[in-house]
């Protein structure tokens, strides 16, 4: 059974890549702010493949069910522990 990304969580990626980059995010990369507080997040940058990966999808799915999909443009917008986030990414490259 494979998890459905909502198509506004895509179409959101797809116009933060359009911007321009302020933030000094490289090429096939994506900003994502992770943190439970606003004033602990932290900024992350990962490589926009991560979108594709079933837990990463699996992650965004639950953060837009429990808390919506409101982000400031910038950055997808990660309400989760940072230890957590940190653990699930470096299996990503490991798999």
């Amino acid at each position: 059974m494979g998890i459905r990304l909502p198509s506004s969580l895509i179409h959101h990626a797809k116009q933060m890549l359009k911007m321009r980059n302020p933030l000094n995010v490289p090429r096939g990369h994506i900003a994502v702010y992770v943190g439970e507080i606003d004033i602990q997040r932290k900024r992350f940058v990962v490589p926009i493949s991560f979108l594709n990966h079933p837990s990463f999808k699996q992650l965004l799915s639950h953060a837009e069910e429990e808390f919506g999909f409101h982000h400031p443009p910038g950055g997808l917008t990660i309400p989760c522990k940072e230890d957590a986030f940190i653990d699930l990414t470096s299996r990503f490259h490991h798999a």
